[in-house]
């Protein structure tokens, strides 16, 4: 299984904006989606109000790549997405049973 960890920091100003995008979106479009097995959604905290997470197990690399495409290592967003965004990062690793 692959771990993929996705983390975002909103523009300055975006962070409600963006967590409604994140909650009522992001979020339930990532638990129907084929071939996840597990959603672990992160949200901002009061130390951190910009920043939001997901940490996503995914079945295997072709499922993976069946929904980004063969370039798994760019972080693929949504349009709506781009415009409250500042920043976000992309990580892959084997999951450990």
């Amino acid at each position: 299984m692959i771990m993929r960890i996705f983390q975002v920091t909103t523009r300055p100003g975006k962070e409600a904006a963006f967590a409604e995008f994140f909650h009522k979106t992001a979020i339930p479009l990532m638990q129907a989606t084929e071939g996840i097995v597990q959603v672990l959604p992160g949200a901002a905290r009061a130390d951190s109000p910009r920043e939001f997470s997901f940490v996503m197990v995914w079945r295997d690399l072709d499922a993976l790549k069946a929904f980004v495409g063969e370039d798994y290592t760019t972080p693929h967003i949504d349009p709506v997405e781009a415009e409250l965004v500042e920043s976000r990062t992309i990580r892959h690793y084997d999951l450990v049973a």
